[in-house]
């Protein structure tokens, strides 16, 4: 559903009935407050505030190694789609691609696939979620058919979307996993029983367990490694303390 309305957003833009501000990269802290403003940080990870499912003010305060939500006026119900999708992330969303990525990359390509995180909690209603992002093309603008969900932490009376298949273990960790489509994209979650703060782990046991299920094969390409928050309600004060991603073939 809510890759329904970011396409959307994307027509809005095309059609010049939407701005994106794009600001260089991040010295000192940058604010951005703009709907789909972004700024690169570290000169390798862009920062978005992808504000996608509201028009409430949302903005972001971007650190060197990180973000943190500095102000979000809008309230969503819980049985629908979050407002938006504050992220940091390596690789391409959009057309909108990282610093020197050598992503998208063929899955059979790839030999190793890390990540690491540290997050910062809350109150509110909202996950902690990774988006992996993979299409059967290197595709670098629009919706990538297959999406990967890690929530790291969920507050509130909300779930993934589609239904729950059953438990699985990646990483060395128990997780729920859920599986449907949003209208846009197939979607596969892997939800934690409890918050987890930080983590350092290979995106590729994510990739492999999706494959194993047969929802891709080894000729897809991953085209984005991606890590923030969805907020229903409040999230002021939610932040992205460290992120890092590598993806080497």
């Amino acid at each position: 559903m809510r890759r329904i309305a970011r396409a959307l957003a994307l027509a809005a833009l095309l059609t010049g009935s939407a701005v994106v501000a794009t600001a260089g990269p991040a010295q000192a802290d940058v604010t951005i407050c703009d709907q789909y403003g972004s700024t690169t940080i570290q000169g390798r990870y862009v920062v978005q505030n992808n504000r996608w499912g509201s028009s409430a003010t949302q903005c972001l305060n971007v650190t060197s190694s990180g973000f943190q939500i500095t102000q979000q006026q809008g309230s969503a119900p819980t049985n629908g789609a979050p407002l938006s999708y504050p992220s940091v992330y390596l690789g391409c969303h959009y057309g909108n691609c990282s610093p020197g990525s050598n992503l998208p990359m063929q899955v059979s390509r790839i030999r190793s696939a890390t990540s690491s995180i540290n997050y910062r909690y809350v109150g509110g209603t909202y996950n902690a979620s990774y988006d992996i992002w993979l299409d059967p093309t290197a595709k670098t603008t629009g919706v990538n058919q297959m999406e990967i969900m890690i929530w790291f932490n969920r507050q509130g009376s909300i779930q993934p979307i589609g239904s729950r298949v059953g438990t699985g273990t990646v990483g060395g960790r128990s997780w729920e996993v859920w599986r449907g489509n949003n209208g846009g994209n197939n979607v596969i979650s892997y939800v934690a029983p409890s918050p987890i703060t930080s983590w350092s782990f290979s995106v590729l046991d994510f990739i492999n367990d999706v494959r194993n299920r047969g929802a891709i094969t080894t000729s897809w390409y991953l085209t984005s490694i991606q890590a923030g928050f969805e907020p229903w309600n409040g999230g002021t004060g939610l932040g992205v303390n460290s992120f890092s991603a590598s993806v080497s073939g």
